[in-house]
């Protein structure tokens, strides 16, 4: 049965469902459906002519399964291509995501802020368009985390490894004095304990996840929806990524018994 009054949501992987929780916080009454794009994950180093071609092909799918809303939970995937899935799909609203620049901006108390990104965010223009804007003023530390995406997709955020590297991130950023940090892709809210952890408690950090949501509840356009059906289905483009994709959406709240199906090319309209 395809529900009409649903909202899509995808990522290149297991981040998105990040998102996916605060989204079903504000509205749990409405089916959700959920795409991992595994198969190609990550999507940081990949050009944005790619991502732009997977993220129509699965908005596409989404919308196809009932998708009343889509909502893009992947910076590097924003940046690429957001525009011109609003333009290639004027009647669906189309949430996307972006670095919390603003936000941080107004939290930090001594102007020097961390960003945790991918490389695909920070070469982008609505990355640069963001420092330009609110942190012109600021100090501005980043680091694209190379391999942090992958350890989080093989279901290690905890891992020996991944405290490495997040230490090779953050410890320069913690000795420069930042007091905010932006998650600023998705799947690096899994480490958060980590991270926090390794920054410290003096530093604040944020996650534009919970924003996210809040604008896709805006822009639904089926209120009367909200007391629906609580219905979530999930995809994968890789089988080898469904038993750490079923495993981190128990970890969010999903019941035990979700079901993570397959998708590929030949499916109709991915």
């Amino acid at each position: 049965m395809i529900h009409r009054h649903g909202i899509g949501i995808f990522d290149s992987g297991v981040g998105g469902l990040t998102v996916w929780r605060h989204v079903r916080e504000q509205m749990p009454k409405v089916p959700l459906f959920y795409v991992a794009d595994q198969a190609h994950v990550p999507y940081g180093r990949r050009s944005a002519a790619e991502i732009t071609r997977f993220s129509e092909r699965i908005t596409r799918f989404l919308i196809a399964q009932g998708a009343a809303v889509v909502v893009v939970a992947c910076n590097t995937a924003t940046a690429a291509a957001v525009d011109y899935l609003r333009r290639t799909f004027p009647d669906t609203p189309i949430v996307g995501m972006e670095p919390a620049v603003k936000p941080a901006a107004a939290a930090t108390q001594n102007g020097k802020i961390g960003v945790l990104a991918t490389a695909g965010t920070f070469q982008s223009q609505r990355y640069s368009a963001l420092l330009s804007r609110f942190a012109r003023e600021l100090v501005v530390l980043e680091n694209p985390c190379p391999g942090l995406v992958e350890q989080i997709e093989r279901g290690a955020s905890g891992a020996d490894k991944t405290r490495q590297l997040l230490q090779q991130f953050l410890t320069p950023m913690v000795d420069e004095g930042i007091d905010t940090l932006i998650l600023g892709c998705t799947h690096y809210p899994f480490a958060r304990p980590l991270i926090e952890e390794i920054a410290g408690p003096a530093v604040q950090i944020i996650d534009p996840a919970p924003a996210v949501a809040r604008q896709a509840v805006r822009v639904y356009p089926y209120p009367d929806a909200l007391l629906g059906d609580p219905s979530s289905l999930f995809w994968t483009t890789a089988a080898s990524g469904r038993p750490v994709l079923e495993e981190l959406a128990r970890e969010i709240g999903v019941p035990s018994a979700v079901r993570v199906q397959l998708v590929n090319e030949k499916t109709p309209h991915l």
